[in-house]
């Protein structure tokens, strides 16, 4: 090996280091967890069905409409689609989502799922443009 090798593994290195840092860093603030007071916001045909904070303990809500049903399950900060009677059943492969701004969403019953912050400060504004 030469200089100049070594020289561009050290950068390559170092620019690698450089976008891993921080993410050790962060506070992770928008991770769920016992001090985030995360929400999942349940709309069935574009209207809101339930607010459900997401905690540790497991519960589970089912939504029964002409359409089929959907039964979500709440555990670890986090909501998942179980149970659905769709065709497709797409919306089960969303997985546990627990992060604010995931969705999980079931085309054929109009279910959509959306993590938001917690019930206080939610959706602030973050600047104004003019």
């Amino acid at each position: 090996m030469k200089r100049a090798d070594v020289l561009l593994i050290s950068i390559v290195l170092i620019a690698a280091l450089a976008f891993i840092v921080p993410r050790w860093l962060s506070n992770d603030s928008d991770k769920a967890g016992p001090g985030n007071n995360l929400v999942a916001n349940i709309t069935v045909d574009g209207k809101l069905y339930k607010t459900v904070k997401l905690t540790k303990e497991e519960q589970t809500i089912d939504i029964r409409t002409e359409r089929g049903y959907n039964i979500l399950k709440v555990y670890d900060y986090g909501i998942e689609m179980y149970d659905a009677d769709c065709p497709d059943k797409v919306c089960l492969g969303f997985g546990h989502i627990t992060r604010p701004k995931q969705t999980i969403v079931c085309l054929p019953h109009r279910v959509l799922v959306e993590i938001a912050g917690g019930v206080s400060g939610e959706d602030d504004i973050d600047a104004y443009v003019q």
